[in-house]
């Protein structure tokens, strides 16, 4: 993390705005003694797309799940199948999404959804994609699928963001084995990078984001405990992860796809750990920002 913030300060920053007023003045605000007259920019992430990947909230009804981020102020998603399951039909389908954008959220991924290398499987991803008009397909595929994701790619012009998921994934362990897969393909097949996994992995995340820009079409963003292999996610600044360093990286690239917000914590009531993450990271986005007009 930037030393030249301490997480205190960060907090000051971003709480308000991330977890609302109301909320603030009864709790966070009065421990932290901060300003609830803070004015609050008038884009606080700077450009992003910011959302989150529903798995966070993956014990939450999908209602419960659009009233989380109501309070939060997030206005984008990645859906997961627990949410609205491949099995759906499209008549479910498009209710989903009709009550997602009737509360002020874009979906913009789905996923993680595993692939095998079967034809028919994978095109079951691609019209559930299709349905609900998700521009980006999160998955973990067969690394011997490549010919037929080419194939669906081209035929659905929907992109596909492969995700790393550490030293466990025998598929994709960081960003790099997902690139050496793909390169040779058609460009929208590309790279989810998840920033915990990726760190496990023992790469440098904020490294890996400049180095794999040209086909980064989703980012899973979150702190861990550590880098080690069963290491699990915590509170952002709580971690290890150089958070700042990370969102220098995506401001550098201009990075314009989703930026979500994961947190495998605390699946029966994740909604303070997961507030807390978010005014954070705001804060720590605005004190980047803010240091870099000095």
């Amino acid at each position: 993390m930037n030393k030249s913030f301490s997480r205190r300060q960060v907090i000051k920053t971003g709480i308000l705005a991330a977890i609302g007023s109301s909320i603030a003045k009864n709790s966070t605000a009065t421990i932290l003694n901060i300003d609830t007259n803070y004015n609050e920019v008038k884009d606080p992430w700077k450009g992003f797309k910011v959302g989150v990947a529903s798995y966070t909230f993956r014990k939450m009804s999908l209602e419960d799940t659009i009233k989380a981020l109501q309070k939060l102020d997030l206005k984008y998603i990645s859906i997961k199948d627990s949410h609205l399951p491949l099995t759906s039909t499209t008549e479910e389908r498009r209710a989903a999404m009709q009550k997602i954008k009737d509360g002020g959220i874009t979906p913009l991924s789905c996923g993680n959804i595993t692939m095998e290398n079967d034809e028919v499987n994978i095109r079951q991803a691609f019209e559930y994609a299709r349905d609900c008009n998700f521009p980006t397909i999160v998955c973990s595929p067969h690394p011997d699928s490549m010919p037929i994701l080419d194939k669906m790619v081209k035929e659905f012009d929907i992109k596909l963001a492969i995700h790393n998921h550490g030293p466990e994934d025998k598929r994709f362990p960081s960003p790099y084995d997902v690139w050496k897969s793909v390169e040779k393909y058609d460009k929208r097949i590309g790279l989810c990078i998840d920033v915990g996994h990726t760190a496990r992995a023992k790469v440098d995340p904020a490294e890996a984001i400049v180095k794999c820009k040209d086909r980064l079409y989703d980012c899973h963003f979150k702190d861990i405990e550590s880098t080690e292999p069963k290491a699990g996610t915590i509170q952002a600044g709580r971690g290890v992860l150089d958070l700042a360093s990370i969102l220098q990286s995506l401001l550098k690239i201009r990075y314009p796809y989703l930026l979500s917000f994961e947190y495998e914590r605390s699946p029966d009531d994740p909604f303070a750990e997961f507030a807390e993450n978010v005014g954070y990271t705001k804060g720590l986005l605005e004190g980047i920002t803010r240091d870099k007009k000095k």
